[in-house]
């Protein structure tokens, strides 16, 4: 079945150009003028991605986003006018999986929206195919990540992690001990080549380390190199 695409975007050419762009590669796509009917639409339909801008009236992309990831993990990619770099960080602190600044290349976006279905496609076909095993399940210090689920704990309490703060986490503690250079995680959660600056990768670390409470001082950051998992056994 064809995955479902839900653009939020009140530029009318804009809208269309991302439809048939979505359109042509065999999605199925929703639409939505404002916040409100955004979030209508959301509730009542089975949503893969959300391609979601910034400037919108009723209800903002950010408060938009917000009340989605109480109950939801769906990918997001935010689009925005603006090219403040606080404006990208808080989306990212809300729980964006990724960022586009308008004006931007429509096969670019494609590419980015491809990039994060297919990866959730094959974590859910893992799950349904595969046996549960001691793979599944990492723990380390306390930390217990469930790989087909994408859930986890610390220390037995359930800790809820945007999809892309998973990514990191999943990727740190399957490199235990292991130094993982900022380009190195880049490429494995992003899977492109990151036009922006440091500060975007440190705020996803962030945000996962304040989830992580006690436990955050597990990543430790290697200077002018990139991160490690310090969860020795």
């Amino acid at each position: 079945m064809p995955k479902m695409i839900l653009i939020v975007e009140d530029e009318d050419i804009l809208r269309e150009i991302i439809k048939d762009y979505l359109l042509n590669e065999g999605y199925q796509v929703l639409e939505a003028v404002d916040g409100k009917e955004a979030l209508a639409l959301f509730q009542e339909n089975d949503i893969d991605l959300i391609i979601l801008d910034i400037m919108l009236p009723e209800l903002d992309g950010w408060s938009v986003c917000r009340r989605i990831r109480k109950t939801s993990n769906v990918p997001i990619i935010m689009l925005t006018a603006r090219v403040d770099e606080d404006d990208t960080l808080l989306g990212f602190e809300l729980g964006a999986d990724d960022y586009v600044t308008k004006p931007y290349s429509p096969p670019v976006l494609l590419a980015r929206a491809k990039r994060l279905i297919e990866s959730r496609m094959r974590e859910d076909r893992q799950t349904n195919t595969s046996e549960s095993s001691n793979d599944d399940s990492i723990t380390l210090k306390g930390i217990s990540i469930h790989l087909p689920s994408r859930t986890l704990t610390v220390d037995g309490e359930p800790v809820y992690l945007t999809y892309t703060e998973f990514q990191i986490l999943a990727y740190f503690m399957q490199n235990n001990g292991i130094v993982i250079t900022r380009e190195q995680l880049i490429l494995k959660i992003w899977g492109y080549e990151y036009e922006g600056d440091d500060r975007t990768v440190n705020t996803h670390i962030r945000n996962l380390r304040s989830k992580l409470g006690d436990k955050s001082k597990l990543i430790t950051t290697i200077v002018r190199t990139g991160y490690k998992f310090e969860g020795k056994v």
